[in-house]
């Protein structure tokens, strides 16, 4: 998927000591390149959005009282570590969908052996092509996805994927900068959100269970602001 963006030199995160913002007035980005080049030409423990633990998604997830059958979708994973710790606790059926495969090849040899006991999915969620046939799934979890796709199409597009995976009485969580989080990561503009958005965009199928902001630290010490929510899906679910 490719892009027509507009950046200028001082259009980094706000107060970030580094960034990958171009010094060009306009140009056109391919996001897959965009991504796999941001895995494979940095460290991932000093990537912006790296998270040793993943102590908020955790604590959602243990809120959903989950067997360890149920599916869990990741979408975006990255290089997160929440997929190590998924299969730490035993679950079973964990999913994890990036739109760069060198990012989840970082998980992969991260994992080792149990890298089987993972379904990886390298997709683009607002023109999907593999997931939009998966099975329904227990669990839809997004940290800092969501807030790169800036046009409502792109929006449109994500959460109908959302509606046609998620089964009835399943989970949502999605992690997002907040209001005043910060207007662009790794270079690219970011559409943020508050809890009033994000149940909008959820739509009457969904009921919110838990939101609250979070103050994340980047591995460069700067600051980051979060919103989490917790949705759960209605058993009746309306038709698309």
């Amino acid at each position: 998927m490719s892009i027509n963006n507009k950046k200028e030199s001082s259009s980094c995160d706000i107060n970030a000591k580094s960034c990958s913002c171009s010094k060009e007035e306009n140009f056109e980005i391919d996001l897959k390149s965009h991504w796999n080049d941001a895995y494979s030409k940095s460290e991932t423990k000093k990537l912006g959005w790296y998270e040793t633990f993943p102590e908020p998604s955790l604590q959602l997830i243990k809120k959903c009282n989950f067997n360890k059958e149920a599916s869990l979708l990741n979408v975006g994973v990255g290089a997160t570590t929440l997929i190590d710790e998924l299969i730490n606790i035993g679950y079973k059926n964990i999913i994890a969908n990036d739109l760069s495969l060198t990012a989840l090849e970082i998980i992969k040899n991260r994992v080792g052996d149990n890298k089987n006991k993972v379904k990886w999915i390298v997709d683009d969620l607002t023109k999907s092509k593999i997931l939009i046939n998966n099975e329904p799934v227990d669990l839809w979890h997004d940290r800092a996805v969501l807030h790169f796709f800036n046009e409502e199409t792109e929006q449109d597009a994500y959460f109908k994927l959302l509606n046609k995976l998620v089964k009835p009485e399943g989970f949502v969580i999605i992690a997002a900068f907040n209001l005043n989080g910060a207007t662009k990561c790794s270079g690219l503009p970011v559409y943020r959100y508050d809890e009033k958005m994000l149940i909008e965009k959820m739509g009457n199928s969904f009921e919110l269970i838990e939101s609250f902001d979070f103050t994340y630290q980047m591995p460069s010490g700067d600051l980051r602001e979060y919103i989490y929510t917790l949705f759960k899906r209605k058993f009746l679910m309306n038709k698309l």
